[in-house]
């Protein structure tokens, strides 16, 4: 039961997908037997899986350069994979400057 709803929620599989998948392992449910398994077990199990995700993390670059004559600092935020996430040109360093 716990795998048939761990694998609706985890791939994009419909109800009668997940009945096909489980009836090639020998198991024999119809496919509202799967929709109500996951009407009661499926946000239990759904928040199981948010928890186990690794976490996010982001990495702040901070460059001083010259923008058309201007010193300015450019405040760049990388992912882990080194996806370019945000960008942002402050003429002072705090927060609060815009």
């Amino acid at each position: 039961m716990s795998k048939a709803i761990g694998l609706y929620l985890r791939f994009t599989l419909s109800f009668r997908d997940v009945e096909d998948l489980l009836a090639k392992r020998g198991i024999a449910v119809s496919y509202e037997t799967v929709r109500r398994w996951m009407n009661h077990f499926g946000p239990m199990i759904a928040a199981d899986l948010r928890k186990r995700r690794p976490k996010p993390y982001a990495i702040w670059h901070l460059f001083y350069l010259k923008i058309v004559g201007r010193m300015v600092y450019l405040w760049r935020v990388v992912d882990a994979e080194g996806e370019v996430l945000d960008v942002l040109v402050q003429s002072k360093r705090n927060k609060h400057a815009s």
